[in-house]
């Protein structure tokens, strides 16, 4: 887990590199999202018809603008997408043969899916280079800073998680953590050195 532009899909890559399946929270909340989808109706219905898109489908940076000014608004989301999060995340599941399954996730602890995981692994990075990195994006600043306020704090991530890794330097560096990280998982005997 770890806040937005803190590195977390690079880490999932690398880990999916060394075997492991990665399932990815976003990708499973546009699923949840889409028509038809486990949370389409109910965001729709919380949102309004002003969400849609002509096609019928959610207009995600409509919603983002809506949600990520107003927190009480991104409560309600949540509370909504969570949920279908959590179901399509168990379905995932019970398909994978991989030794290891990575959830990469913003809000892992927050949804409380912490809770089915071995170990949490937290990647962190300052303030200032996740604006780089959304600046980089091609994110305006107003939207990068109201996204990055609207993050939960970190500090109750770092309290249960097992891994910290910070991006503030290179990626060889956050690759050689998260290598050093991978590496005690098979020394403590949790996979095999193959994987």
């Amino acid at each position: 887990t770890g806040n937005i532009a803190t590195g977390k899909s690079t880490v999932a890559r690398f880990l999916q590199e060394w075997g492991a399946a990665v399932i990815d929270s976003d990708q499973l909340a546009r699923e949840a999202m889409a028509p038809g989808g486990l949370a389409y109706e109910a965001v729709v219905e919380a949102f309004g018809p002003g969400i849609l898109r002509s096609d019928g489908t959610i207009d995600r940076p409509r919603l983002a603008r809506i949600v990520f000014s107003d927190p009480e608004q991104l409560r309600r989301l949540e509370a909504i997408v969570h949920p279908a999060v959590a179901a399509l995340r168990r379905r995932k599941m019970e398909g994978l043969q991989a030794p290891v399954v990575v959830f990469e996730a913003v809000k892992l602890v927050e949804a409380g899916a912490h809770r089915d995981c071995h170990q949490l692994w937290l990647v962190v990075s300052s303030e200032a280079q996740q604006l780089q990195r959304l600046l980089a994006k091609g994110w305006s600043e107003e939207e990068a800073r109201l996204r990055l306020q609207a993050q939960p704090p970190v500090e109750p991530k770092l309290a249960l998680a097992d891994v910290v890794l910070r991006n503030d330097g290179t990626l060889e560096e956050l690759r050689a953590q998260a290598w050093a990280a991978w590496e005690r998982l098979w020394k403590e005997g949790l996979i095999s050195p193959s994987h």
